[in-house]
């Protein structure tokens, strides 16, 4: 078994995954972890991510820190009961910064090393993509009822008194975004996640395989931080 995959499933790092990952960490990759910066810290929750982070990198493989500067705006519906509220971009931009601060004292970002980590904003790619090209590049290629079957999805239509907005019904489709943009730009083929994030993590496989014809990509998500009742 590889070294970096056998330490991640005795640490409790892994849970559900997709793709061959036998195969792809047999050679050194790269691959991405994203926070949405909805505060001025980080949680334990967050730190989960890094230590697999941290992880990979010992193992020779490169992390790509994803902030997610736009995503962080549009609002995740992964295990909320309702909409999370919205906040600035100047205070979104605050964040980020403070964030980055926190995760160099985990992740390498100073080294020499083939493998030092990067850090990107989504804020750089969506900024200046047009709506209507981006419905039309990415939109196109995901259905409705796809969307709709996503548990994140499909929880939050069923709650009474809930439903869910069109802004946070496109996350999907910009998380997915995410991974091809990361592909396409530094070769990524592997993304990170908590459990909670396979719907959006696969929606990337997705895209990938309808946008780029790759084939070769692959997922892991670990088990989420729950409080003491379940939470």
């Amino acid at each position: 078994m590889n070294q970096a995959l056998k330490e991640l499933r005795d640490r409790g790092l892994m849970s559900q995954s997709f793709g061959n990952l036998e195969e792809v960490f047999s050679t050194p990759q790269t691959f991405y972890i994203g926070f949405d910066p909805t505060a001025d810290s980080l949680g334990v929750h967050h730190l989960i991510g890094l230590i697999a982070a941290k992880i990979l990198q010992t193992h020779g493989h490169r992390p790509i820190i994803l902030v997610g500067g736009a995503t962080c705006a549009i609002g995740d519906p992964s295990g909320k009961s309702e909409e999370r509220k919205a906040i600035s971009m100047e205070t979104v931009f605050h964040n980020v910064e403070k964030v980055k601060e926190q995760i160099g004292k985990i992740v390498d970002f100073s080294s020499a090393a083939p493998n030092a980590a990067i850090l990107v904003n989504n804020y750089d790619w969506y900024k200046d993509y047009k709506f209507l090209d981006f419905i039309r590049d990415v939109g196109k290629k995901i259905t409705v009822n796809y969307l709709m079957a996503k548990e994140n999805v499909r929880k939050r239509l069923e709650r009474e008194g809930s439903g869910i907005s069109f802004q946070e019904f496109s996350y999907g489709l910009l998380q997915g975004y995410d991974f091809v943009h990361l592909y396409n730009h530094y070769g990524c083929r592997v993304q990170i996640a908590g459990q909670d994030n396979l719907g959006n993590m696969v929606t990337g496989q997705d895209l990938l395989h309808k946008m780029q014809g790759a084939d070769d990509v692959c997922g892991i998500t670990w088990e989420l931080v729950t409080c003491a009742d379940g939470r």
